[in-house]
């Protein structure tokens, strides 16, 4: 498959991108060698292959999905929270009325 200039100039248009007439004919060449490469990619045979999310074997750090209140930290946590508040009563954020 390769790319045309039109097809360059389209996809310009959707990506709102402003390219001049003399820029997509470069950029169609490379459009058609990068279709190209994936085209060669999926001649491979795959068939087996687990997919994998990493080049290397990493497994993620899990933790307990504990609720703690801050408990680790020695602390109130709401009253830190509120500490930064510009705004606040009766242990939560007061903002403006938007609504008459």
């Amino acid at each position: 498959m390769s790319v045309d200039s039109a097809t360059v100039k389209r996809i310009a248009h959707l990506a709102r991108i402003k390219l001049a007439d003399a820029e997509c004919a470069p950029l169609a060449a490379e459009l058609s060698n990068l279709v190209g490469w994936i085209e060669q990619l999926s001649e491979v045979d795959t068939t087996g292959v687990e997919p994998m999310t990493a080049v290397i074997p990493i497994k993620l750090k899990w933790r307990e999905d504990v609720v703690t209140d801050g408990q680790d930290t020695g602390g109130n946590v709401r009253d830190a929270v509120l500490s930064n508040a510009p705004a606040k009563g009766y242990g939560f954020f007061a903002v403006p009325k938007v609504i008459e």
